[in-house]
C-alpha cells in the first residue's frame, strides 16, 4: 500500500507554501523532508495529517489506513499521567471508544511503552521525565492505534546527540513493526542517515532535490550540496 500526494499547492497570505508537491512512500519505508525553517515541510506535514486543508492537491490514503503523528514538541498533556496520555486516543476517539474494556487498554498501553523501552513508567507525569523520555511517550501516543502511516515533526529537536541517536533507532524500529509508511521532518543529517530511506528537499514551495540518501550526500546536486555542507554560498538565499 501506497501514502500518495498529488500536486499539493498551499498559499499563505498570497505565498505559496507549497507549489504542486507530489511524492509517494511505500508500507515499510521512510521519507526525509528537508529544507531550510519556513520551506514548508511542517505544513505538509499538518495536511497529510489532517491538521489544515490543502487549497488544491490531493492526499490519497491506502485502504483502513490509520494516520499518527508525533509531534515535535511531543504535545503530552501535562495534567494526565503517562497511562492517561498514551490511552487517550483509544479512550477519547469515537471510532475506538468502547472498543476495549479497561484490563486490553491496560495491556495495550503497556506494550506500546515496552516497544519505546520505557516499562514501568505508566503512573509518572510529563513533568517528571527528560525530553528524551517525553519524546518516546509521544511516540508510544501515535502508535497506540497500530498506525500504517506515522508522521514525525522534528524528532529529534532539542535533544542531545546520544538521545537523538536512540529516538532515531526508535523510529526504525516502529517502522519495521507495524510495516508503516513513514514521513520525518528533520534538518539533522544524523536523523537522515539512521533512519530515512529516501529524501525530498523543499525550497520557495517547490522540490528541488529527490532522492536516496546517499544520493543527498554525494554533492552532486547543488541545494543538496548547499544543505549538506551548511554553506552560505549555493542556490538557496538564506534569508527567505
Amino acid at each position: 500500500m501506497t501514502l500518495e500526494v498529488k500536486n499539493l499547492v498551499k498559499t499563505f497570505d498570497s505565498r505559496k507554501i507549497l507549489n504542486n508537491i507530489s511524492f509517494k512512500v511505500q508500507n515499510g519505508e521512510t521519507l526525509g523532508v528537508i529544507g531550510f525553517s519556513g520551506s514548508g515541510k511542517s505544513t505538509l506535514l499538518k495536511i497529510i495529517a489532517g491538521i489544515l486543508y490543502e487549497d488544491s492537491g490531493d492526499i490519497i490514503f491506502p485502504k483502513d489506513s490509520e494516520v499518527a503523528m508525533a509531534f515535535q514538541y511531543s504535545a503530552l498533556f501535562d495534567f494526565l499521567s503517562v497511562y492517561d496520555n498514551i490511552a487517550f486516543p483509544l479512550v477519547e476517539r469515537k471510532e475506538f471508544r468502547g472498543k476495549y474494556s479497561q484490563d486490553e487498554i491496560s495491556k495495550i498501553v503497556h506494550e506500546k511503552l515496552k516497544m519505546v523501552g520505557l516499562e514501568g513508567i505508566e503512573e509518572k507525569y510529563p513533568s517528571e521525565l527528560s525530553g528524551g523520555m517525553q519524546k518516546r511517550v509521544g511516540f508510544a501516543r501515535a502508535i497506540v492505534t497500530n498506525p500504517n502511516i506515522i508522521l514525525y515533526d522534528e524528532p529529534t529537536a532539542g535533544l542531545d546527540p546520544v538521545t537523538s541517536t536512540m529516538i532515531e533507532n526508535y523510529i526504525v524500529q516502529l517502522k519495521k513493526e507495524l510495516n508503516a509508511a513513514c514521513v520525518v521532518v528533520t534538518h539533522q543529517l544524523s536523523t537522515i542517515k539512521r533512519a530515512v530511506d529516501k529524501v525530498i528537499m523543499l525550497y520557495q514551495g517547490d522540490i528541488v532535490f529527490t532522492g536516496s540518501v546517499d544520493d543527498l550526500l554525494s554533492g552532486v546536486n547543488p541545494y543538496a550540496r548547499q544543505f549538506v555542507s551548511a554553506s552560505i554560498q549555493g542556490p538557496m538565499n538564506i534569508a527567505t
